[in-house]
């Protein structure tokens, strides 16, 4: 039998009842093992603690999730007035230093939600805390009373970039996204390459330009039933590639 590649999802911190757990949602995980082909593991968010370099070392890609936590405004130079709860120190502390080493080595990268927002602010962009609070922006929030099947519903388009490689990989130059978000990308990190945009103008798909490395990030959720949507498919099929492309260099 071959070998099924490695990928690390970092976990959240979180209370369930009393007790405190390190959870990842079961989408994420079928995605990396049903969409990707490759074998989850999870990665508690034990912050500091971790041998990042060890654990890199073991992994042959890394998919960050989406959260109903956001990121702490002090990752990318805002006050403690524009924080927007709930918040996740400990993921912060897992997440942003392993995606800087993750980056650094050229391990493959699949980010999603916040998972996109980490990504940007890893590399030195800035993230609106709210974006239904910007002129000239939607409301990219979900309807938090609404089923599952309405909340994760596409209900807005994003346009590909001509020639870039979403275009490449989806086969298709606009696409219908579900929205679940509040925070965004205000200003863009240098080493990112908008990818997909909203009609408001909001990024919302990038692809990683400072190394060899595969890293893309999209601020929808692709992992939701991803066996329907051809293009959501295609962005985990070509980060599936990358990742036993990577493993099998390491081999």
């Amino acid at each position: 039998m071959v070998r099924r590649p490695l990928v690390g999802l970092p976990c959240d911190a979180r209370d369930l009842g009393p007790h405190p757990f390190h959870v990842v949602g079961d989408k994420y995980i079928r995605a990396v093992s049903h969409g990707a082909d490759c074998q989850p593991l999870l990665i508690p968010a034990l912050g500091d603690w971790w041998d990042i370099d060890g654990l890199l070392d073991r992994l042959d890609g890394l998919f960050l999730t989406g959260s109903p936590s956001n990121l702490h405004t002090s990752h990318y130079g805002l006050p403690e007035a524009m924080l927007t709860p709930p918040l996740d120190p400990a993921r912060d502390a897992t997440t942003l230093p392993l995606l800087t080493a993750a980056l650094a080595r050229g391990t493959p990268v699949f980010a999603v939600c916040r998972g996109f927002q980490e990504l940007n602010v890893a590399l030195g962009g800035t993230l609106y805390p709210r974006i239904q609070e910007v002129p000239g922006r939607m409301d990219h929030r979900e309807p938090k009373d609404a089923p599952l099947d309405v909340q994760y519903a596409p209900v807005h388009p994003v346009s590909l970039t001509p020639g870039g490689q979403f275009a490449r990989i989806t086969g298709v130059g606009e696409m219908m996204v579900n929205s679940l978000h509040q925070q965004g990308i205000d200003r863009l990190a240098d080493s990112l390459a908008v990818e997909a945009v909203a009609p408001d103008g909001q990024i919302e798909g990038v692809w990683y330009t400072g190394g060899p490395g595969f890293a893309l990030g999209v601020q929808w959720h692709p992992e939701w039933r991803f066996w329907e949507n051809p293009p959501y498919a295609s962005l985990l099929s070509a980060f599936a590639a990358a990742v036993r492309d990577y493993a099998a260099t390491r081999a």
